[in-house]
């Protein structure tokens, strides 16, 4: 039998419309989202003093994002499908302190310190590990039939305790060099040259994107936007990640490490120092490559369309020949291969594996996919939504951080905003029906 189809968004509007977002095929939730980032971003600068929407604020503020935007795109596709993961944090955590361990006991034991290895080993051991307990919750979920929140309530807890098990609640530090890159900073900058070429990748490929589905729609007689239209989008989307490298390349490396980085290449160091641009950091481009990645799974492939398809109507779905319990485990499992680099990058940019880490995680990884349009309800979320509802919240904590407002508050606020953003959802699907 034919699998149902379904898809993580209403059908676009007619371009018959003589509105100019209907003609755009833009989604009014996202363009509510930017609206919203926009104003917290300027109401920040303003109460900063303008240090908020400095380079060097804005390129801490994505890597900082970097570690929930990558959960964030798991956590769309298992509340898509009706259940939720309290665990992800812990998850983290536990994988953390495994590969803090690896790095600092296990792998020098047997290929030394600093060997070349190291690093992709201890990625390896993440994404095994992160993937392993995935399966794992989702197969208690799946084949056992116990909640969700249960499993991953309980998860929380085991998780937690395991990672303090571990090293007996030991810090442990420092990670091998080149794992360092993973994590940001200098080790992990890119560079103007770099940042600039992947910035020309990302336009050529939106352009291209862009082309390739208007030849599609025109091939299979579905509606199309004006060519204005597709060139309007090219050139905002194109301008803003011209305008992103520009922002990455304007904060400088700090001057020690760009000393000791001109001193390694035989560069002369002029009496007045030298500008040497940081660039896109590491981290950064792994969150932009596993949401395109996970965009891909949800959009085009057939496990993608088998996940929507359980979040709309399970019995449905099972009737119709798809194996439920098996999907929803992959996608745990999924879940938990995505908190294994999560993992990586946290331990990386912390420079040690602590018990502390992924504390409250959970917290902002749901709010993220649920600000970013995922409906509790099941069957209807994006991944790029997700991404921008992580920056939103991030936004949000960096901003409460650099105005100095206490920790209580900084978690009212974050509380308050989650509900509200379950109202406004609940208020937006009342709308449309």
């Amino acid at each position: 039998m034919t699998a149902p189809v379904a898809t993580t968004a209403p059908p676009p509007p007619s371009t018959a419309s003589g509105s100019l977002l209907s003609k755009l095929e833009i989604d009014v939730r996202m363009l509510g989202m930017l609206a919203a980032l926009a104003v917290i971003w300027i109401g920040f600068d303003i109460l900063s003093g303008g240090v908020f929407l400095t380079p060097r604020n804005l390129w801490n503020l994505s890597v900082q994002t970097a570690s929930v935007a990558v959960m964030a795109t798991g956590m769309v596709l298992v509340i898509v499908t009706r259940n939720i993961d309290l665990s992800v944090g812990a998850i983290l955590g536990v994988v953390g302190m495994i590969i803090g361990v690896a790095q600092v006991q296990w792998l020098p034991a047997y290929l030394g310190l600093e060997h070349w290895l190291t690093a992709p080993l201890a990625v390896l051991i993440a994404l095994v590990a992160g993937g392993l307990i995935g399966l794992f919750q989702g197969w208690l979920i799946a084949y056992l039939g116990i909640p969700s929140f249960i499993v991953t309530l309980g998860g929380l807890l085991v998780w937690r305790g395991a990672a303090w098990w571990v090293t007996t609640g030991q810090t442990v530090a420092p990670m091998d060099t080149r794992f360092k890159a993973f994590g940001g900073g200098v080790e992990g900058a890119l560079g103007a040259t770099a940042t600039w070429i992947i910035a020309a990748i990302a336009c050529g490929l939106v352009i291209v994107g862009l082309g390739l589905t208007r030849r599609r729609r025109l091939r299979f007689g579905f509606p199309v936007r004006p060519g204005w239209a597709d060139a309007v989008i090219a050139v905002v989307t194109c301008g803003a990640v011209l305008a992103t490298a520009a922002i990455f390349n304007a904060y400088p490396m700090p001057m020690g490490s760009a000393r000791a980085w001109a001193e390694a290449r035989g560069i002369a160091w002029p009496d007045g120092g030298l500008f040497i641009s940081q660039g896109v950091a590491l981290p950064v481009l792994i969150a932009i490559v596993v949401g395109l990645v996970m965009t891909f799974i949800a959009t085009r492939r057939r496990f993608g369309r088998y996940v929507f398809a359980i979040g709309g109507n399970p019995e449905a779905a099972e009737l119709s020949g798809i194996n439920t319990r098996w999907t929803l485990m992959k996608v745990f499992g999924l879940m938990g291969l995505l908190c294994g680099i999560s993992a990586c990058i946290s331990t990386a940019r912390l420079n040690a594996a602590t018990n502390a880490a992924g504390t409250l995680d959970e917290l902002y990884v749901i709010a993220s996919a649920v600000i970013g349009g995922t409906s509790l309800a099941g069957g209807i979320g994006t991944i790029a939504g997700a991404m921008l509802g992580a920056l939103v919240m991030q936004s949000l904590q960096s901003g409460m951080v650099l105005l100095g407002v206490d920790t209580p508050l900084q978690n009212i606020v974050v509380g308050a905003v989650l509900v509200l953003a379950v109202w406004v959802d609940s208020l937006y699907r009342r709308r449309i029906k």
